[in-house]
């Protein structure tokens, strides 16, 4: 980007770029931030969080263990700058709940938000893709916006994203005892297991995504059942059941090989889904 011209004549200096770390509340995209501060001491990162305002507790608790950490704040996008959350754009939307085949919930509530923060910046995004993975990243049509992949850089995968975490004390967020993924409690990518341990962990919210939902129009989180058909103590278990079958023939056909698997990041439809990179890294 080359300098601007003052009145004097003077050519002024390039704007300073930004650097900043988008974090999701999951494993990939924190342990990414504590690499980077520990690779790069000198650079003066801004770390970042979308608020859908519709998070888990969990995921809360885990951000504040990061900030914590990192002892520098993250900004929370929509509690401080004035960012709608989900309930006005699903109002706008006409009640038509987000899914695979139309993420409005993504582009309007992290990528867009994400954008008007940086503004015309020259700015470095930081994407915790590791090397592991063969998804691709978020990547801005704006030209100021720079994505760049420290991980697959670096050659970090699975294993040593677990060793940051771990050597750290952060460790994992909480809801990963039960739950794949981060974003927003009634992400539509969830699997049917962990709707049912939704429903066992946060009754509450399991209820107000229940709330959600209009069967009679369609308008279901899972397209082939509503949560009131899932929550069904035959259908949970049905599920359930299914659930434990599926991770025994896994445990059966291989043994864990890496730190990452043992901790039960074995199954690549559990964690390496089509979902959304900016929200569950």
């Amino acid at each position: 980007m080359s300098a601007s011209v003052s009145a004097q004549g003077r050519p002024d200096a390039a704007p300073e770029v930004r650097h900043i770390v988008m974090l999701s509340g999951g494993k990939d995209s924190t342990a990414l931030a504590l690499y980077l501060r520990e690779k790069k001491p000198e650079t003066d990162f801004e770390y970042l969080f979308c608020d859908t305002h519709k998070e888990l507790p969990e995921t809360y608790e885990y951000l504040a263990r990061i900030e914590a950490r990192l002892g520098r704040p993250v900004v929370r996008l929509a509690s401080r700058h004035g960012e709608r959350g989900f309930d006005h754009f699903l109002k706008i939307y006409g009640g038509f709940l987000p899914s695979p085949q139309a993420r409005w919930c993504t582009r309007l509530l992290k990528i867009e938000p994400f954008e008007r923060y940086v503004g015309d910046d020259p700015t470095r995004l930081y994407v915790g893709l590791r090397a592991d993975e063969r998804r691709s990243g978020y990547i801005s049509t704006k030209e100021n916006i720079e994505a760049v992949f420290p991980f697959k850089d670096d050659g970090i995968d699975k294993a040593d994203v677990m060793r940051i975490l771990e050597r750290s004390g952060v460790g994992l967020p909480a809801y990963y005892e039960w739950r794949s993924r981060s974003g927003c409690y009634f992400c539509f990518f969830q699997q049917k297991g962990e709707w049912v341990r939704l429903r066992e962990r946060h009754p509450d919210l399991f209820q107000l995504a229940k709330g959600y939902e209009k069967e009679d129009e369609g308008y279901t989180w899972a397209q082939e059942e509503s949560l009131s058909e899932l929550e069904s103590p035959e259908r949970q278990a049905q599920i359930l059941e299914r659930e434990r079958i599926r991770k025994e023939r896994l445990a059966a056909r291989r043994r864990p090989k890496t730190l990452a698997q043992a901790y039960g990041f074995e199954d690549p439809d559990e964690e390496e889904g089509p979902a959304c990179l900016i929200c569950h890294l």
